[in-house]
């Protein structure tokens, strides 16, 4: 079993920084600039457009939602585009009460009718966003998304005057405030966007650095394509004096390796992941720098359930059984995950199945029920990511898989865009995949897996599941809401459309000049609280 590594210790030792007494990060310190590793180039900074953690990192930075993240609470909600919000007794209906001197970046009142343009544009059938069932809470935003309801009039979001806001939902939702910091929540500028085209039209220039304005602490200043993405402090921000840096540099390294050596080498404050191999020696040598913390998360792999090969759920079940998790952590990733049962990542009382298993033994009889022989293998592909390190952990599955059971896996790379494009289109066999939360509760780990769900991407879904989670989201009591969302989990881990294998930390290396940086199990550090010093 390909699992163990060898690395040279030349890619552990440290580099000697110039000879010059002050180091590139203490120049970068002194003039606030946070240079920021993010893995990989972005597929865009249309906030209703992109999925993915690379762009939320750089769009949380240029806008804001109506609530922004607490920098050390992560249960906690402060004022963002909001001043202040309150709620009926049932948490059916919100109001939100804008900043009377909230501006975009190019001194522009951003105002209610922002919001609405927003919550329309994302919601439009035309429109097309994957994310748009994160809006699904909001009366009629389904129905209107579907194209059962023309009238966008008639959906829950209504503007009281220039500066209130309010939300009716189609069910009590009492954390609305966690989701309204989801970057689906936030408000685009009207007037920009269609000074670039229409309300629904993708891919616009008003993204571009040249046009694109703003309204969260920076603004959008340097994009060159595989290089770095740069913003930098917006003068119109409502709340500018608790802005401490100036400008945030990301740098889009996919090699972990390049990463960690730009941080010995004091080009770097904060770096995305440590690759696997580097963990236990940073975790030795820079102890005060290691960071290794719980993220909201979850890696699984997805089947395409629109294909005949996997039709048969013992199939699924026998892959799932034959993969022994403990053994991936240990060997692979190294980070100290912990197996995934289920797709829920633990939080607060809620409990997952624990239905996701290895038993080898199992395997091999499931598989052989459903028809499969040395004489007859099952044939897949697993697809997978051009990222450092992904080969490697696919080829951990493709070693158990074949030692365990008989078929013959072919390992596919993509880069970035390629694999989440094959991904949407339903383009693959077998993918490697995972999810990290958009708020902590368990619906945002199970609301995913509905029916035409843009973030869905197996083909599969379950009119059963479906009314599992709307009886869950009118339940009033608490213990209830939770058996039934448990259910829920239980009835699409039993369907295998997914194989859970890890749910995530976070391990990475921050400097010690990065200050106000705080374990939030989201990583959504609120970036107008950070700080540099020496």
């Amino acid at each position: 079993m390909r699992l163990a590594f060898i690395l040279s210790p030349v890619l552990l030792m440290p580099f000697l920084s110039s000879c010059d007494k002050e180091s590139p990060i203490d120049k970068y310190t002194e003039k606030k600039i946070l240079i920021v590793g993010n893995s990989n180039e972005p597929a865009g900074l249309d906030p209703q457009i992109v999925t993915g953690v690379i762009e939320s990192n750089i769009i949380t930075s240029l806008f804001e939602g109506l609530c922004v993240q607490h920098p050390s609470d992560s249960g906690g909600s402060m004022p963002g585009a909001a001043a202040r919000w309150d709620a009926n007794e049932d948490f059916t209906e919100w109001t939100f009460h804008l900043q009377k001197n909230g501006k975009w970046s190019d001194g522009m009142p951003v105002t209610t009718a922002d919001f609405l343009f927003a919550y329309e544009r994302i919601l439009s059938p035309d429109f097309a966003a994957k994310y748009s069932s994160m809006l699904y809470y909001i009366k009629n935003g389904e129905k209107f998304n579907k194209g059962e309801l023309k009238d966008f009039s008639e959906v829950g979001v209504k503007a009281i005057d220039d500066y209130t806001l309010k939300i009716f939902l189609r069910a009590p939702i009492p954390f609305l405030p966690h989701l309204t910091k989801h970057y689906t929540w936030y408000p685009v500028p009207k007037h920009t966007v269609l000074a670039h085209g229409t309300m629904t039209e993708r891919n616009t220039y008003w993204t571009a650095p040249e046009s694109m304005v703003s309204n969260g602490p920076f603004k959008l200043e340097t994009w060159k394509f595989n290089d770095r993405i740069e913003v930098i402090r917006n003068p119109h921000y409502w709340d500018a004096d608790t802005v401490k840096l100036n400008a945030i540099r990301y740098l889009p390294i996919g090699n972990k390796y390049t990463e960690a050596r730009m941080f010995f080498n004091d080009q770097m404050h904060v770096t995305e992941r440590l690759a696997p191999e580097m963990i236990g020696y940073c975790r030795d040598r820079y102890p005060r720098e290691f960071r290794q913390e719980v993220y909201l998360g979850c890696d699984f792999i997805r089947f395409n359930m629109t294909l005949e090969k996997f039709k048969d759920v013992r199939v699924r079940k026998a892959l799932s059984l034959a993969i022994d998790r403990q053994l991936i952590i240990d060997k692979v990733t190294k980070g100290g995950e912990e197996p995934a049962q289920g797709i829920v990542s633990p939080m607060g009382e809620y409990k997952t199945a624990g239905i996701a298993k290895h038993n080898a033994e199992l395997a091999s009889q499931l598989i052989a029920e459903a028809g499969y022989s040395d004489g007859n293998k099952l044939k897949f592909t697993l697809l997978t990511t051009d990222r450092d390190g992904a080969k490697t952990y696919a080829e951990a599955f493709q070693d158990m898989w074949q030692k365990i059971l008989p078929v013959e896996v072919s390992i596919e790379q993509r880069e970035w865009k390629s694999y989440q494009d094959m991904m949407s289109k339903l383009g693959y066999e077998m993918t490697t995949g995972g999810w990290i939360g958009d708020y902590p509760d368990p619906t945002t780990f199970l609301d995913m897996w509905k029916k035409g769900d843009g973030n869905n991407r197996t083909g599969w879904h379950s009119e059963e599941y479906e009314k599992l989670l709307g009886k869950a989201e009118l339940a009033t009591d608490p213990a209830e809401r939770i058996r039934l969302l448990r259910q829920a989990e239980t009835l699409f881990l039993n369907e295998h459309p997914i194989v859970p294998i890890y749910w995530h930390t976070s391990v990475y290396l921050l400097h010690d000049s990065v200050k106000n940086w705080h374990p939030l199990p989201l990583r959504n550090q609120p970036y107008k609280f950070i700080d540099l010093k020496k």
